[in-house]
């Protein structure tokens, strides 16, 4: 699986911190088509002197914390010397980050690794200000699996610039590198940019679309509006997680049914996945094993940090996925299914789970890699295979630009299904 792949979503743990995280993307940020437009494309120019210099450092550091640092010391049976000696005079010659970190992440997918990744100083900047007030034009995006430079609109925000352009979900993004803004460029508030989209439909369209301060979305948001159920929406295991999870459950009657939404979560911090599971499972249960690099096996076992909870809560769970679901956002589900502790509906998630890390690089880039392997308590390897949901319940663009989720109505229908009385009662109301 190639890092561009993982330019869909933006990974959200803190540097250096250790994380069950996909690598840092730049499409999934609300913020990511929101940049100065550039100049016409002109011929290729040498880098200068300094430009060169800090190319090769950041190359260098990329290369050896590879090496030194990567979690399996085969690196998968790549020839890693020859990778320098093909990608380096590449990455030296770049004449800007667009192309630098281009090399670089084609040099990473020898590694086969999802985890493995670099973003550019733009987008690792963005990345920290993902829960601040900042400039964008309220565009989330996901990179089309053969392009890097095609992007597929997902979600437009309300009463942001893209809405007000007439920007709708399923549109699609074309970025040439000659023209308009790119992935690599800073966000400006109230300098225009130009995107070159093409419809639903499949016509072109030209957009002219003006950044401006909007505030953050939160990470985690909970919804009541339905009886007896408790919809609880994460977009990444981010810090204070378990304590708001928590704070969610703690007093909830019997009758109510949570679910647990993960879709499009690209994941985060190991101990708020534990946070998570010590909300329905108890205390000092095993939930995995991980493997670092000294191949030294070690148990996982649940630390019981739900906030102010003192036990984990007994009602009936659903877990939500898709095949944006990555990292922690697998792990979870994954151990509450082997623990029969909650039904997973929706689709088969991207099976992007390693432990990783992220490092600053000295450009002000980031450098995310797996440390460590991962299989669940029952010795299954979810790299590369995912988590299978109990229920599939695929959700489209239609049903998106529609306003409806299948995903969701299926959770609903299979926790209700848990009790006879409830699934009577459904079976006999009108439609």
């Amino acid at each position: 699986m190639i890092f561009r792949r993982l330019f869909e979503r933006l990974a959200v743990s803190a540097a250096m911190s250790l994380a069950l995280c996909a690598a840092p993307a730049v499409a999934g940020d609300p913020a990511v088509a929101s940049a100065a437009p550039s100049a016409p494309a002109a011929a290729p120019v040498a880098p200068g002197r300094d430009r060169v210099r800090m190319n090769q450092r950041v190359f260098d550091h990329v290369w050896n914390e590879v090496r030194r640092e990567y979690y399996d010391p085969h690196l998968h049976g790549v020839d890693w010397n020859n990778a320098r000696r093909t990608w380096r005079p590449i990455a030296l010659a770049a004449p800007d980050d667009r192309t630098l970190y281009r090399s670089l992440r084609e040099m990473l997918n020898l590694l086969d690794d999802d985890h493995a990744g670099a973003a550019p100083p733009a987008v690792a900047r963005r990345q920290d200000q993902l829960r601040e007030r900042r400039a964008a034009v309220g565009l989330s995006l996901r990179a089309e699996k053969d392009s890097e430079d095609s992007y597929l609109v997902e979600q437009v925000r309300e009463d942001s610039p893209a809405a007000e352009a007439g920007v709708g979900v399923g549109w699609r993004l074309i970025v040439d590198g000659a023209t308009g803004w790119t992935p690599e460029q800073d966000v400006v508030e109230g300098q225009p940019l130009v995107l070159t989209m093409v419809d639903a439909e499949g016509a072109p369209k030209v957009t002219v679309l003006n950044p401006r301060v909007l505030e953050p979305r939160p990470a985690f948001v909970a919804d009541r509006t339905r009886p007896n159920v408790l919809v609880l929406r994460v977009e990444g295991f981010e810090q204070g997680l378990g304590r708001w999870m928590g704070q969610q459950l703690a007093d909830l009657t019997p009758d109510t049914d949570v679910i647990l939404d993960l879709r499009g979560n690209p994941g985060g911090r190991l101990m708020e996945a534990d946070a998570v599971l010590s909300c329905f499972l108890p205390t000092d249960r095993a939930w995995a094993t991980r493997t670092p690099r000294n191949g030294r096996r070690i148990e996982m076992r649940t630390a019981g940090g739900c906030g102010a909870l003192t036990a984990p809560i007994a009602n009936d769970v659903a877990v939500l996925v898709d095949d944006q679901s990555r990292s922690a956002a697998e792990l979870t589900p994954a151990a509450l299914q082997e623990a029969r502790r909650a039904v997973v509906v929706g689709a088969p998630t991207a099976g992007a789970v390693l432990i990783s890390r992220e490092t600053r690089l000295p450009d002000g880039g980031r450098l995310t890699l797996s440390r460590a392997d991962f299989v669940t308590a029952g010795g299954v390897r979810l790299e590369k295979n995912g988590v299978k949901p109990d229920v599939a319940a695929a959700v489209t663009a239609q049903d998106r630009r529609a306003g409806r989720d299948p995903g969701l109505e299926a959770a609903l229908a299979a926790l209700a299904a848990r009790r006879p009385e409830q699934a009577q009662a459904a079976v006999g109301a009108p439609l």
